[in-house]
């Protein structure tokens, strides 16, 4: 055995049960364990480096090795929350079964509509809202809220044959 596996293996009984109790401070028994093996992985790769008094800096190298798992794991919380949103706005629709002609008819139904009632409508419909909400949202009082969306449910209605698209959806935000 070399020099320095003899000085690595005594620095390992002598102090790896410290700098366990130390993890186990912070962390549960598995992560625990394994921050004190990658305290002394890097106690290994840096043997020159470690001091004559090695308990302090061996729990510094335990203590970052801690703060880099918490920052891991904010990233992967925070990533999940990240995706769960984005699953939950790519998610089809409820009406996802509906024939691609009643969507054109929908959509054609929704072109008629002026800015201001599609906009009710949909605060309503696709966002959920309630009216008392929807008209906070559209800058307006309740009753007018109440007319718009009255208005748009009205001009909305499908016959049995679907409408031919005449004209593309307006961009969002024009006038009309």
């Amino acid at each position: 055995m070399s020099e320095d596996e003899e000085r690595f293996v005594a620095l390992w009984r002598e102090h790896s049960p410290r700098v366990m109790a130390y993890a186990l401070r912070h962390l549960d028994s598995d992560t625990a364990q394994d921050v004190v093996s990658e305290t002394f992985l890097v106690a290994w790769r840096r043997l020159a480096a470690v001091p004559d008094d090695p308990l302090p800096w061996l729990l510094v190298v335990a203590r970052n090795t801690i703060a880099n798992l918490r920052r891991s794991g904010h990233r992967q919380a925070r990533l999940a929350a990240e995706l769960e949103r984005w699953r939950q706005v790519a998610e089809p629709a409820a009406a996802a079964d509906v024939l691609a002609t009643e969507r054109a008819a929908v959509l054609a139904g929704l072109a008629e509509l002026t800015p201001k009632e599609r906009e009710a409508l949909l605060l309503v419909a696709w966002d959920g809202l309630r009216p008392e909400q929807a008209a906070k949202v559209a800058g307006c009082s309740l009753p007018a809220f109440h007319v718009r969306l009255f208005r748009a449910r009205r001009r909305l209605r499908f016959d049995s044959e679907p409408r031919p698209i005449t004209h593309p959806l307006p961009a969002p935000g024009g006038t009309r």
